[in-house]
């Protein structure tokens, strides 16, 4: 069965008592986007359940009388652990995924993404992709109520001994590359395997807690690779980035710029229109971000000068960064002409367009930026990230002490060599 949740105003007779009428509900949250509310009424009240429908749509029902004067009878009187059961069943009723046959992992996958893509959640084409490549094929006709921790550890490390695939063209098949040999390329499997374990366990918790199944154990106990998503973060430095600049041209160099100005991720930029440029105050409005929330970029003095230049003659509902020719950048189009830039630029190996988001959080911490200041620029809801991949940059108290009063040995002399790296020479 599903847990029951457990609320201090609404769990008694005794409790509810002392509640005042109200022109709203008294909710309590169940599971994602499903909440049970007390409406109190002169004498007794009333349980009814809200759904949310996707954007800020819900539609709110009742569905039992509370056990204010009555003995709850499990039907039409209902406590407060009856009434839990009693939404969720309508729940699901409403989505048409009451149980009508044999729970697998398929149905339990169709189930989440359903209402994945009913509430408009961030990740939907990545858990789309995981479940269909990495989940249905091993796991998929699997009874939910049949997964052990062993077989589903066994998934999990085949996963992470998986070598990475390629998307194929249209109407073709993936292509499978080399099999990981570095500590870095299996890391790098075992930060994926986590991700897909991630949505596996965030679907079958759902049926867990809808009633589906009677036990989450199975799941519960599989753990993921430690210290897979410690990466070493990789950054441009400024001479790097100005060779970019130098071997780039066109509407793709104007792409690059406006990456390593703003911080801003590749699909919000492909978003920009020319009036979320304020040259005003200086910033740049972006939409639709990752976390969903709106932001403003405060710009450098060199970034509002670019995007002057960029936006000047154009209408406010234009686009602003177009491809060459005057089509709009899609999905992955930022990939080829990357890697043939730094090729062009002698940078190896090749970095993605996303590390210019990392040069500029990187360069903005080593230059003495405080975290919050440089999270809220990038869009981070607090400090978590920038703190797990920045915060070794930044200029600290314990740096500072140790160079200060660490001991010298004399034994390294002055040299007048100096380090000339690849791609340097000019």
């Amino acid at each position: 069965m599903a847990k029951t949740v457990r609320d201090a105003k609404l769990d008694s007779r005794a409790a509810r008592e002392k509640l005042k009428r109200a022109p709203k509900p008294y909710f309590r949250a169940l599971d994602s986007g499903l909440h049970l509310g007390y409406r109190k009424g002169k004498s007794g009240g009333k349980w009814v359940v809200r759904r949310y429908l996707g954007g800020e749509q819900y539609t709110v029902e009742t569905i039992g009388t509370a056990d204010d004067i009555q003995d709850a009878d499990g039907k039409t009187i209902l406590n407060f652990s009856q009434a839990q059961a009693a939404a969720r069943e309508r729940a699901q009723e409403a989505r048409g995924t009451k149980a009508t046959g044999p729970f697998t992992v398929n149905c339990a996958m169709d189930e989440y993404l359903a209402r994945k893509e009913a509430e408009g959640s961030k990740g939907l084409v990545d858990a789309k992709n995981r479940t269909e490549n990495l989940i249905r094929p091993t796991l998929g006709d699997i009874l939910v109520r049949d997964l052990t921790r062993d077989g589903l550890t066994k998934w999990l490390n085949g996963i992470a001994r998986r070598p990475r695939h390629v998307r194929g063209k249209a109407g073709k098949k993936s292509r499978a590359l080399p099999a990981p040999t570095t500590e870095e390329e299996k890391r790098q499997r075992k930060s994926s395997a986590n991700r897909t374990r991630t949505v596996l366990c965030a679907a079958l918790s759902q049926s867990f807690h809808d009633g589906r199944v009677d036990s989450d154990a199975a799941w519960r106990a599989v753990r993921p690779f430690r210290e897979a998503d410690s990466a070493k973060v990789r950054y441009f430095s400024v001479d790097e980035f100005r060779r970019l600049d130098n071997v780039t041209q066109g509407d793709f160099r104007q792409l690059l710029n406006a990456g390593a100005f703003t911080g801003c991720r590749y699909g919000e930029l492909t978003r920009l229109r020319v009036g979320d440029f304020n040259p005003d105050a200086g910033t740049l409005f972006v939409g639709k971000s990752k976390s969903g929330k709106a932001r403003h970029v405060v710009l450098t003095e060199e970034g509002q000068r670019f995007f002057r230049q960029l936006v000047a003659g154009r209408e406010p509902s234009e686009c602003m960064l177009k491809r060459d020719g005057g089509g709009a950048w899609g999905s992955s189009h930022q990939i080829r002409p990357m890697r043939e830039a730094c090729a062009r630029a002698r940078i190896t190996p090749p970095a993605g367009f996303h590390i210019l988001r990392h040069t500029y959080a990187s360069l903005l911490v080593m230059a003495g930026a405080p975290l919050n200041v440089v999270a809220t620029n990038l869009g981070h809801a607090d400090t978590r990230m920038c703190e797990k991949h920045y915060a070794h940059l930044a200029p600290s108290y314990i740096a500072e002490t140790i160079r200060k009063f660490a001991p010298t040995f004399g034994t390294v002399e002055e040299s007048n060599v100096v380090e000339v790296r690849r791609g340097d020479v000019r």
